[in-house]
């Protein structure tokens, strides 16, 4: 009876418990006068994923460990500053509109980096650093990609502590509960519970991940393969998850720019992914760009040192004899004499 007795008050204890998610109170704190804000701590920690998870990849096709952190000095800055302009570039209005301020375009610290112009001039920063290195980009982007997925994933914790970037309202047990003030000015009552898009990515990027660790370890891809892949896999999330937000955003026909955006790129990577798997089935045997010249290098030095260093038995022999027989013509008397 007692047992009873405990297991309704568990029951009754957690249908008293909010049906929500809620959100962190905090988002900045201070050391001093230094402000320690929690969406550059996700950033922060989102890159420290990705190197890890690269470095072991990149060293597993046959790169060094030490280029890793060489490529990525070109590639993050690259990346922070592409991600801003696209940001800026999509969402224009609170930087250049009627009642917009241009200098918080300056504000990264603020939120909004858009992932596009991420990936693009990332991709430039990362062809620099791999240039410099004398390794394979495409065969760099490989080992990067699942990372790039977990650095996503981590960074959307941000989202999470500035409120921001949630979905339409929702009845469902996980809905995010934000301040009131936060809903307010999305225009909705207090107390209405919206779809936290940041979780749903946080997931589908983590999936993603494991999915294209997967794939690659089962069918060996290269050449940029895996790269393509995680674009093409990603973009199928971000449409569905695009189309459930409802912060500001520029519309075209009716859609968000970044649900558009999505499409294009996504179709786009299918047909690079088919299209470099039939030109370069199979993974590289190499991730040196130095690696092919040294081959041949070697490969028109080897037949000269064989031919200098082996000696033909017949002529060997022949030698030997030759020298016999004028040994023996030197110890035959003369007949002269």
């Amino acid at each position: 009876m007692s047992a009873a007795l405990a297991v309704g008050q568990l029951v009754e204890a957690a249908g008293a418990l909010p049906a929500a998610i809620p959100s962190p109170p905090q988002h900045t704190w201070y050391v001093g006068p230094f402000p320690i804000r929690a969406y550059a701590l996700a950033i922060l920690a989102g890159i420290a994923v990705a190197l890890w998870l690269t470095r072991r990849r990149w060293v597993e096709r046959g790169g060094e460990a030490d280029d890793v952190l060489e490529i990525a000095f070109w590639a993050v800055p690259f990346g922070i500053v592409g991600g801003r302009l696209y940001h800026v570039f999509s969402t224009p209005d609170p930087y250049w509109g009627p009642n917009g301020d241009p200098v918080r375009a300056l504000y990264v610290w603020e939120g909004g980096l858009g992932i596009w112009g991420a990936v693009a001039l990332g991709a430039v920063g990362a062809y620099i650093g791999c240039r410099r290195q004398r390794v394979s980009f495409p065969a760099f982007a490989d080992a990067l990609a699942p990372g790039l997925l977990l650095a996503q994933a981590v960074g959307r914790l941000g989202n999470w502590f500035n409120q921001e970037l949630f979905g339409g309202p929702t009845t469902l047990p996980w809905g995010l509960r934000v301040d009131d003030s936060v809903a307010a000015a999305a225009g909705y009552p207090p107390g209405t519970l919206f779809h936290p898009t940041f979780l749903y990515e946080m997931v589908w990027n983590i999936g993603a991940a494991l999915l294209l660790i997967y794939l690659d370890r089962r069918f060996r891809l290269g050449h940029g393969r895996v790269f393509w892949l995680y674009v093409f896999v990603y973009t199928l999330g971000r449409v569905w998850i695009e189309m459930l937000r409802i912060d500001e955003a520029e519309l075209v026909l009716g859609l968000r720019l970044n649900v558009w955006t999505s499409i294009l790129v996504g179709v786009g990577a299918l047909i690079a992914f088919i299209v470099v798997g039939r030109r370069h089935p199979g993974r590289e045997e190499t991730v040196s760009l130095d690696a092919p010249d040294e081959a041949s290098t070697t490969g028109s030095e080897e037949p000269v040192e064989e031919s200098t260093d082996d000696e033909d038995p017949s002529t060997t022999e022949d030698s030997d004899d030759s020298e016999e027989s004028e040994q023996a013509d030197a110890a035959r008397p003369d007949p002269g004499r």
